[in-house]
């Protein structure tokens, strides 16, 4: 959200009093890596868990890697937590071998893991508190100035450890969390243990924080030093950024992307532009009602847009810019923004652009117009919630496609419920016929975090007790009530 409330201050919290609570926290939440009782009667799981090499055998294949192509039925070998081979009947003694833990994926669809490059993640424990609202004043003025002052350390690990957990659970494999929270150090700190716990892949892009102790954004360089010195890890960095040139300008000393938000001020863009502080791989939220020069100059700068098209329509930001991004050469990422209102589904997500961009064709053709764009496909969706997604938060390299060489991050969809039976389009199912309960199984970085319906390693009931008790201290401390059948 770019609208700034008045600062507050938050409740203050020293180094010593969030590390004893966070270590209580990250305690139990590092006991989420061993497998939970309950699954570790699972002989198959039990294997997957601690094989080098994993045989994904037998299902519909989606590699959304033109040169590696899809198949009817394949395999996809992963070793060592990355990629290694694609294709139909991988050579028998590989399946045959000890140290292969084959996961049987017949009446499914593999797809790589999807990317969500925004997300407030610190408002997962905020989740429906305005079903109904708009951008202004209700989540400017509860949200931003009321609730999110209202957070201690441990409620913003509590947030970010849920909402991670949640999108995993739905397929989302890597996210661009826009952690606009960093009222202290340790809120920051709070951040990043619970994504770290989590085992999600993310792009922590520290953000702005409210009141007297927040050190944005200079603090990004003691972040920096402290958290991202290896290149070889599951966290990366950026600067979330305003139409600011000495904030710029903290991302461009740090050597990180800016991740901004974007509505309706195109000639602050521009005065970036020309003060030439925008760089290749820079990140552009919402993008709407831009003019023209602006989408040029991202387009020329090598930037990249993530919509949210669902919080832009049902919270009023303005007309989703799908077709002006298409339009500029840009294929855009796909992002949920926050959970106070609508769930973050990448499914839902698909289908919103996939209707909505064919919506305002059609009203085009119907006024008369002639040449007009190209209906979107359900394997361009597919492609936006994944490789796009992965070029937006620079990972492209790493992740986004079954490629070998990249790392193992990929879904299992179970394709055999009544409501998707028989499967005659394998991107169509994915996109218009799916939803979250249909994500079977999730690796990230070739570790299993979801196998067969449940996440692994997770005691849910102590991660929704500490969920709801960060509820209802940020409730507390800011006054504020939701109206439970409202």
């Amino acid at each position: 959200m770019t609208d700034e409330p008045k600062d507050r201050p938050p409740p203050r919290a020293s180094r010593r009093a969030f590390l004893k609570s966070s270590a209580g926290l990250v305690a139990g939440a590092g006991a989420m890596a061993p497998l939970a009782v309950a699954q570790s009667s699972d002989p198959e799981l039990v294997r997957l868990s601690g094989a080098r090499r994993i045989l994904v055998k037998g299902g519909v294949v989606l590699s959304q890697d033109r040169q590696v192509g899809d198949f009817f039925a394949a395999d996809v070998l992963i070793e060592d937590g990355k990629i290694r081979q694609v294709g139909p009947d991988l050579r028998p003694d590989i399946a045959a071998s000890d140290d292969v833990a084959v996961v049987d994926a017949a009446h499914h669809i593999v797809v790589p893991g999807f990317v969500d490059t925004h997300s407030h993640s610190y408002q997962g424990v905020l989740r429906s508190i305005m079903p109904n609202g708009v951008l202004e004043p209700d989540y400017n003025r509860d949200v931003q100035a009321k609730l999110t002052p209202a957070f201690a350390p441990e409620d913003v690990y509590a947030g970010v450890l849920m909402t991670a957990l949640g999108l995993i659970e739905e397929g989302t494999t890597t996210i661009v969390d826009v952690s606009q929270i960093s009222h202290t150090p340790e809120h920051g700190d709070a951040c990043i243990a619970a994504l770290q716990d989590s085992g999600i892949r993310a792009v922590y892009a520290y953000s702005r924080g409210l009141g007297p102790a927040t050190q944005y954004p200079r603090d990004i360089l003691r972040v920096q030093r402290a958290y991202f010195s290896s290149k070889d890890q599951l966290l990366t960095l950026a600067l979330g950024a305003a139409l600011d040139a000495g904030i710029f300008a903290v991302a461009r000393e740090a050597g990180v992307p800016a991740v901004l938000h974007m509505r309706n001020d195109s000639e602050a863009l521009l005065g970036l532009g020309r003060a030439g502080l925008l760089r290749e791989g820079d990140e552009y939220i919402h993008c709407t009602h831009l003019n023209d020069d602006a989408w040029r100059l991202i387009r020329d700068t090598g930037g990249q847009v993530s919509l949210c098209p669902q919080i832009e329509m049902a919270m009023g930001h303005g007309m989703p810019a799908i077709q002006q991004a298409l339009d500029f050469g840009l294929r855009p990422s796909l992002s949920s923004d926050h959970s106070v209102e609508i769930a973050p589904d990448m499914f839902t997500i698909m289908r919103q652009v996939f209707t909505m961009q064919r919506l305002l064709v059609f009203a085009r053709r119907r006024n008369g117009e002639t040449n007009l764009p190209a209906l979107l496909t359900c394997r361009e969706l597919l492609e936006f919630a994944t490789i796009a997604g992965a070029r937006c938060a620079n990972l492209e390299s790493r992740i986004g496609t079954l490629t070998p060489g990249k790392d193992a991050d990929l879904l299992l969809l179970r394709a055999d419920g009544f409501g998707l039976w028989p499967v005659n389009n394998a991107p169509g199912t994915v996109v218009n016929l799916m939803n979250p309960g249909h994500v079977d199984t999730v690796f990230i970085a070739g570790k299993v975090r979801k196998w067969r319906g449940s996440l692994v390693g997770v005691d849910r009931a102590r991660v929704m007790r500490l969920a709801e008790q960060s509820r209802d201290a940020v409730m507390r401390r800011a006054g504020f009530t939701v109206d439970f059948l409202g």
